[in-house]
Parts: C-alpha cells; sequence; structure tokens
C-alpha cells in the first residue's frame, strides 16, 4: 500500500513567529542596531529576572498546560500549599503520667469542706510519691488552702460563741 506524498517538501518551515526570537540570534543579545526594543519588554533579560509564570498575559504560552496565568514579572511568587494542621495542647500521657485526682480533689475540698482537703493533700501526695504522677503542686495547695480554711473556720467558731457568751452575761432579769 502506498501513501500519497506530503503535501509539500519537509524541508519547508512555518513562518517566524513574531513572539519567539529569530534562531540565530540568543534571546540574551541586545536587538540588532537598527531596531529599537520594544517599549513594554526590556532589551534583554537575565535569567533570574524572568518570570516562574511563564510569558506575560499577552503572550501565548507555548507548552503550557492548564489555566493562563497573567502575572507581572514583578509580582511575588504565590506561597506554597499548607500542610496539615498538628495536633496542638498538652502531649499524650505516658504511662503513669497522668494527674492524681486526689490531688484535685484536695483543692477543691479546700473551698468546700476545708478539713476533708487537709487530709486528701496528704493522701494524694503519698501517692504522687509512689505512682510519679503529676499534680504534686495542686495537693500541695490542698494542703495549705485546706489548713488556712480549717483555722479560718475554728476562730470563726471561737470569736461567735464567745459573742453569744459575752451578750447573755447582762441582765437575765429583765426591767
Amino acid at each position: 500500500m502506498s501513501y500519497p506524498p506530503p503535501s509539500g517538501p519537509p524541508e519547508d518551515e512555518q513562518p517566524p513567529s513574531p513572539y519567539e526570537p529569530p534562531r540565530d540570534q540568543s534571546p540574551y543579545a541586545p536587538p540588532p542596531a537598527g531596531q529599537p526594543p520594544q517599549p513594554d519588554q526590556p532589551a534583554y533579560e537575565l535569567p533570574a529576572e524572568r518570570s516562574p509564570y511563564g510569558p506575560p498575559g499577552d503572550q501565548p504560552s507555548y507548552g503550557h498546560q492548564g489555566p493562563q496565568q497573567s502575572a507581572h514579572w514583578s509580582q511575588q511568587p504565590p506561597y506554597p500549599p499548607q500542610g496539615p494542621y498538628g495536633q496542638y495542647g498538652p502531649p499524650p500521657a505516658g504511662p503513669g503520667r497522668g494527674t492524681n485526682v486526689l490531688a484535685i480533689l484536695s483543692l477543691v475540698f479546700a473551698f468546700v469542706f476545708p478539713p476533708a482537703g487537709a487530709v486528701l493533700g496528704h493522701v494524694a501526695k503519698r501517692q504522687i510519691r509512689t505512682s510519679g504522677e503529676d499534680g504534686d503542686q495542686l495537693a500541695t495547695w490542698g494542703l495549705i488552702l485546706g489548713y488556712v480554711f480549717t483555722g479560718l473556720t475554728v476562730l470563726a467558731c471561737c470569736g461567735w460563741l464567745a459573742l453569744v457568751a459575752f451578750s447573755n452575761t447582762g441582765d437575765s432579769g429583765g426591767y
């Protein structure tokens, strides 16, 4: 089977494109002496001055797949895509590294029922020493506040009793 010959000799080239420099001239060379440079483009470009986006929007992009970008040569390149967000917050608790529950309760009970806060603080400190859990400062503050509020409560009760006792020492017989 024979194919028809091509419609023209293989040496025929397409007419030169106005967007490409002549093949015998380097793209970095200045234009010939008789030809002024184009006003929108410099006479020559250094490789560092070339846009990472390809030619400007008024020129076609050769071999570029995807949407046409009309970025100016001095425009800042886009930011790289952001990676996935990391996990924030305290690190995961390892074996035996949680906060002691009795230490938390000692601080809470120091305000609610102070003697219980002091007792729970002592028990929590003993557990923390043996298990290595966190919460030593919570237990210490539970102890301190438990004793302080217990002392203030005892003083308030003694003051109230003294007030009642002194108020009944006057006339008891009336007029």
